[in-house]
Parts: structure tokens; C-alpha cells; sequence
């Protein structure tokens, strides 16, 4: 088990964008918390990779950076994925990590966030 870096992506100015990009999360990998510190936003996950036997990622929040809930997609399912997928997600916590919580030997997961705030 790793814990996996993101890396960041500043985006159009005006929409106050950014995407977060965590790869190659290997079954048992987390991603390092991103602090989303700043005004509201609106979330979007993608999700992609080889998912291998029973893969599973979670989308995870937190309020603190220590004690972790799975996030909901719009409509109220857990942001869980057993296959690729991309979905909007339901509200703004300060920490966002993804967690793979099962898969085997081929499990490679890319998880990618894209954020974005209307201020001004």
C-alpha cells in the first residue's frame, strides 16, 4: 500500500479551474489528500484504468484530513467504481483523496479530479 501524489493542473482563469490527477494507484493505494481550500466548487471525477478482479475505487472526503467518508455522486450513490466512469460529485469537503479498496495484480486506476468555482 502507497500513498500516491497528485499532480496538479491550473486551468481557464474564469472559471477558476483546477484538475488534480492522481495515477497508477495500485490496489491498496490511497492518493495524498488534496487540500481544496478556497471558495465552493463544482467537482467532477473520472475514472480510468485496468480494474483487474473485483477492482473498486472510492472517492473519499474529509473535513480535517484524518477521518475519511466516501463522497456521493449527484443523486446520492457512493462515488465508488467498479468500471470507468465520469460523474459529477455532491458537495465540497477541504480534503479529497481516492482510495483503491480491492483489485488484484493488473489493478492500475487513474483517478482525476476537475474542479471549478464562478467567482467574480
Amino acid at each position: 500500500m502507497a500513498t500516491v501524489a497528485g499532480s496538479f493542473s491550473i486551468g481557464d482563469n474564469r472559471a477558476h479551474s483546477i484538475s488534480v490527477q492522481w495515477a497508477n494507484l495500485l490496489n491498496g493505494d490511497d492518493g495524498a489528500p488534496w487540500d481544496t481550500a478556497g471558495p465552493p466548487r463544482t467537482l467532477f471525477v473520472s475514472v480510468r484504468g485496468t480494474f483487474g478482479t473485483g477492482g473498486s475505487v472510492t472517492l473519499q472526503g474529509s473535513a480535517d484530513g484524518l477521518t475519511w467518508a466516501a463522497l456521493s455522486q449527484i443523486g446520492g450513490a457512493a462515488a465508488t467504481f467498479t468500471a470507468a466512469a465520469s460523474v459529477a460529485i455532491l458537495g465540497n469537503p477541504r480534503f479529497i483523496r481516492p482510495i483503491v479498496t480491492a483489485g488484484d495484480g493488473s489493478t492500475s486506476l487513474t483517478v482525476v479530479v476537475y474542479a471549478a468555482s464562478q467567482v467574480g
